[in-house]
């Protein structure tokens, strides 16, 4: 083997690369540092090789080897010459150590040219190099060199730039901060007008199409839509430190409509109860609802805060309510109707199912086989046939024929109709002189009373035996529950208190009614049995043009 101080040498351990010419070709050694980052640039190894006029290398065995650093000797090629201005020793021996400075190879070095493209919006810098064979790739005092000549001040990547100086590649070095732009302003709706049509599901999936929700509904104060602002954005900047003016947002105007107000400039307001129309542009509340055809198969179900005008009729099994007005075109066919004041264009037919409550008045061509309750007047322009008719105030059958044909009848002042029965003596029960609406919720507090009083009373006598019982002996369970009995009794007696009151101003204003009457305008038959203000009678004979009342705890016959 070669003595080692006689084979010419460039590089050291210290400086990361040994390179060694030997009279049978060239080795490379390359170390691992310990230092981060490159030591040594590639084209500074093929500038040592190219000294030495080795051109017959393999340049991937050579970038390998410097990329392993694995300290290990690599031959790269067979032949080499030394330098001419190489001195050897004075035996003119040639394999003497030889020695390159980096000074002197600094010094030989030839680079290639750096090129800065600046994007059209002077958003990113990429560099570019232009090198010929023989020509080492710009260092990064070079490259930065020539990115201060094009004025690039602002986003440098310094790691970008370590990485095309080692890689000679295509490299973005620089980036600017675009501008943010500003958000639009967004209107969120507050209701889901995405159930609308959908049919109600229960809590065990059974679908009810009967409740289609076909109208989206508001209750008074409820908010309908709020507002997201606008937003200004935030300005950028260039590669050349110039600031890049953003975009701002654009501001959107509420969609408030009828009978919606805005509440702290962001949120529209309902104003009152009613149905939600949202055109896209604007947000109403209608306080009435048009129904065009009847409720039934294509409604569902209707329970509405308002009014409501339904222009066919109201079909069996079907419910409609309605915290306003009624007003329905066609006919009452075995529906429930509930609303404020109820106006039927046709007639009810009941079938015995359907029931209609208005809170005030009732108006109707004809009833047959229906449930009618009226917290004030009933006005029937026909025919009321086997019905069960109740009128706080008032129960008019009037017009055409005016007729009352069996059922029950009951009004708080009065029942008018031109003819009461019929030549066949059919049953018909007519009642005055007590609000039934007062009398059927007198009934029902009394109910309640009951139930309370009778349920207080066996609660204080458990209270008082267990009262004789020392608590603190017993256990925990027991004694809870022995505590949860002695409370229930207040909650108790609170409704047992409030129902006595309740039944004492029932009972008042019961007692006010005392002037109740009944008027026929042409014939009362045999069969209808009368009831007027507690006082019975049962009409045994015809009576005509006659108007019927008590006086002295007994019913008379006076004028019409």
């Amino acid at each position: 083997m070669e003595n080692e101080k006689s084979v010419p040498k460039v590089g050291s351990q210290d400086s990361g690369y040994l390179f060694e010419f030997r009279t049978d070709g060239v080795y490379l050694t390359v170390y691992d540092s310990k230092e981060p980052g490159i030591q040594f640039e590639l084209s500074d190894m093929r500038q040592i090789l190219s000294e030495f006029s080795v051109d017959n290398y393999d340049l991937e065995l050579l970038a390998r080897v410097v990329r392993e650093a694995s300290g290990e000797s690599t031959k790269l090629a067979d032949s080499f010459l030394l330098p001419p201005n190489y001195k050897v020793g004075e035996d003119s021996n040639p394999n003497i150590s030889v020695q390159i400075s980096e000074a002197e190879l600094e010094a030989k070095r030839v680079y290639g040219k750096v090129f800065v493209d600046v994007s059209k919006d002077k958003m990113e810098v990429m560099v570019r190099f232009d090198v010929k064979d023989n020509e080492t790739i710009p260092n990064e005092s070079m490259i930065k060199e020539a990115l201060s000549q094009k004025n690039i001040v602002f986003g440098i990547d310094e790691e970008a730039i370590k990485e095309a100086a080692a890689s000679g590649r295509l490299t973005k070095v620089a980036r600017g901060v675009p501008p943010e732009n500003g958000l639009d302003a967004q209107v969120s709706r507050k209701f889901d007008a995405g159930i609308m049509g959908r049919p109600v599901v229960d809590e065990y999936d059974r679908v009810d199409y009967k409740n289609l929700n076909i109208f989206c509904l508001a209750r008074k104060g409820q908010i309908l839509a709020e507002r997201i602002p606008h937003t200004t954005g935030t300005p950028g900047t260039n590669v050349h430190g110039n600031p890049v003016r953003q975009k701002p947002g654009k501001p959107k105007p509420l969609p408030n409509g009828k009978n919606t107000v805005v509440k702290d400039e962001n949120f529209v307001v309902a104003e009152i109860d009613g149905q939600i129309v949202d055109t896209g542009s604007k947000i109403s509340v209608d306080p009435h609802l048009d129904i065009k055809g009847d409720v039934g198969m294509a409604t569902g179900n209707i329970d509405f805060i308002g009014g409501v005008t339904v222009n066919g009729s109201v079909q069996a099994g079907f419910i409609l309510k309605a915290t306003g007005d009624i007003e329905i075109k066609g006919m009452i066919s075995g529906g429930d109707v509930t609303g404020r004041n109820v106006f039927v264009g046709g007639g009810v037919q009941g079938m015995n199912r359907g029931v209609v409550r208005a809170s005030d008045d009732f108006h109707a061509v004809f009833v047959e086989n229906a449930d009618i309750e009226a917290g004030g007047n009933v006005i029937i322009s026909d025919v009321a046939m086997h019905s069960t008719i109740r009128a706080g105030h008032t129960l008019a059958v009037e017009g055409r024929r005016g007729l009352v044909n069996g059922g029950f009848l009951a009004a708080g002042e009065e029942v008018r109709a031109n003819t009461i029965g019929n030549t066949m003596n059919v049953a018909t029960r007519i009642t005055v002189g007590v609000n039934p609406m007062l009398q059927k919720k007198y009934q029902t507090v009394l109910k309640e009373y009951n139930e309370a009083k009778k349920r207080l009373d066996q609660v204080m006598k458990m209270v008082n035996t267990l009262g004789k019982i020392d608590i603190s002996q017993m256990p925990p369970d027991k004694a809870e529950r022995i505590h949860a009995l002695v409370q229930s009794q207040f909650p108790l007696a609170g409704i047992v208190e409030r129902n006595e009151r309740t039944l004492k101003e029932l009972d008042t204003e019961l007692q006010k009614m005392k002037r109740g009457r009944v008027r026929v305008k042409d014939i009362m038959y045999p069969g209808v049995k009368l009831s007027i203000n507690s006082i019975m009678k049962n009409v045994q004979v015809e009576e005509s043009h006659c108007t019927q009342y008590v006086e002295d705890d007994f019913i008379k016959i006076g004028a019409y």
